[in-house]
């Protein structure tokens, strides 16, 4: 990020701030983080997946449902839980950023995530390994359990972004029991700095399912994983099999978790924790769907991608998903400033916006057609008409052109109506 983007995305704060009493000198000084215990409402969601759990285990058939309780969470309770409450769009102000990262507090927070998170799975493979448990609620249990261990990423995708050793090791192991510990590579070396543009596996583009994005991203992401981790090594005169290498690290972690829950709740375990693995980990490419779709970083004169700016990220500002998952809808300011704590992140008015939390998304991303119903002219809109800036599916691509020839026209007409209205106004005021 050079001087001139944090220049832009440092004014784009100001003028927010400039609107909110809290950004005032006496408001500054008083300030206090209103969400400050709010915040423990994500370690609260493992904590509320082994209570459902436990009550699961003492009536199995009273309370049957409670091993639904993971799916009823992620894509019913917190989207209903959106849309009753809403969004919150306040920043804290600047002066207020450095005290925030400093607090320990809102760091224990992500960390007390991962004790839960483990009792959590473990409760979760005894009881799917029972032979008395019927196959519908080994079903909701393996769901239950994978949602939770899904969200446990996000967990990682936090400490993952901090430089010391110990919260490396700690998001390695929040995405043990997914198995996705390659993320913590691929995530901060890869995606980071090819994000938006059509060589990152990560970012999903315009035409594109998430069934047939799943598999590139996937792939994509191990392979380049690999790929970064070696080159790594490669520069300290080590080999792919040294014991410095963190893959090797993050995967001997996955193997000694599920080999030790294997040996205690038996080998009837091994098909629940594939399977909630499989699924935690869709739940976090489902969200990398989500995050930049279609949004693509043009090029300079010299055929450099520019940096990324708050354009290149949806956003959303609904509290409870947010709250959940420590602000990683507030999108565009984590890419920014990778190593920002979620406790500061900032929304930016010209960030496009999504029409519902990243909770509220992750069904109609699963069904194509209304996926692209809810997207595709968002996308066009967002590039106000202008088709060549979006990142194609190039298998689609002419296809969509085509299909949209009219409404992008539209769309570009009524900008460059808005735009000569403005200006004449500016001309009458001027003159």
């Amino acid at each position: 990020m050079n001087a001139k983007t944090h220049d832009n995305l440092d004014s784009q704060t100001s003028v927010t701030a400039a609107g909110n009493p809290a950004a005032s000198a006496s408001g500054i000084e008083k300030w206090k983080d209103p969400k400050r215990y709010l915040w423990l409402l994500g370690p609260a969601l493992p904590g509320i997946g082994l209570a459902a759990l436990a009550g699961y285990a003492v009536a199995p058939k009273k309370l049957k449902g409670l091993a639904w309780t993971g799916p009823a969470l992620v894509h019913g309770i917190i989207p209903a839980l959106d849309r009753a409450i809403g969004e919150d769009k306040s920043n804290p102000p600047e002066s207020a950023v450095a005290p925030l990262e400093q607090d320990k507090y809102y760091s224990r927070i992500v960390k007390a995530f991962i004790p839960s998170q483990y009792a959590m799975t473990v409760l979760g493979a005894w009881l799917a390994s029972r032979k008395n448990t019927p196959i519908e609620d080994k079903i909701g249990l393996t769901l239950t359990v994978g949602a939770i261990n899904g969200v446990g990423i996000n967990t990682a995708h936090e400490l993952g972004h901090k430089s010391s050793k110990l919260n490396k090791l700690m998001a390695m192991a929040a995405l043990a029991p997914t198995g996705y510990t390659h993320f913590v590579v691929e995530h901060n070396f890869g995606h980071h700095k090819r994000v938006a543009t059509p060589e990152d596996p990560a970012s999903s583009r315009m035409g594109e399912s998430f069934w047939k994005f799943l598999p590139r991203t996937v792939l994509g992401g191990i392979k380049s994983s690999v790929k970064i981790e070696k080159a790594r090594l490669e520069r300290k005169g080590k080999g792919f099999w040294s014991l410095e290498n963190e893959l090797l690290q993050g995967w001997a972690m996955s193997a000694g978790f599920f080999g030790a829950t294997t040996l205690v709740c038996g080998p009837r375990a091994v098909p629940f924790l594939a399977a909630q693995a499989v699924y935690g980990a869709s739940l976090l490419e489902s969200v990398n769907y989500i995050e930049h779709y279609g949004l693509l970083r043009q090029k300079d004169k010299n055929g450099t991608y520019v940096r990324t700016q708050p354009e290149h990220s949806w956003n959303s500002n609904h509290i409870v998903t947010n709250l959940f998952l420590y602000q990683l809808q507030r999108h565009s300011d984590h890419h920014a400033h990778p190593q920002r704590s979620y406790q500061a992140l900032r929304h930016f008015e010209k960030a496009p916006q999504l029409p519902g939390g990243y909770a509220s998304m992750l069904i109609p991303a699963y069904v194509p057609q209304w996926w692209y119903e809810t997207m595709d002219k968002r996308v066009i809109d967002h590039y106000e008409g202008d088709l060549s800036k979006i990142n194609w599916d190039p298998d689609r691509k002419a296809e969509l052109v085509a299909k949209y020839a009219n409404y992008s026209a539209e769309v570009a007409a009524k900008v460059a109506a808005s735009r000569e209205k403005a200006s004449g106004s500016t001309s009458e005021e001027a003159a």
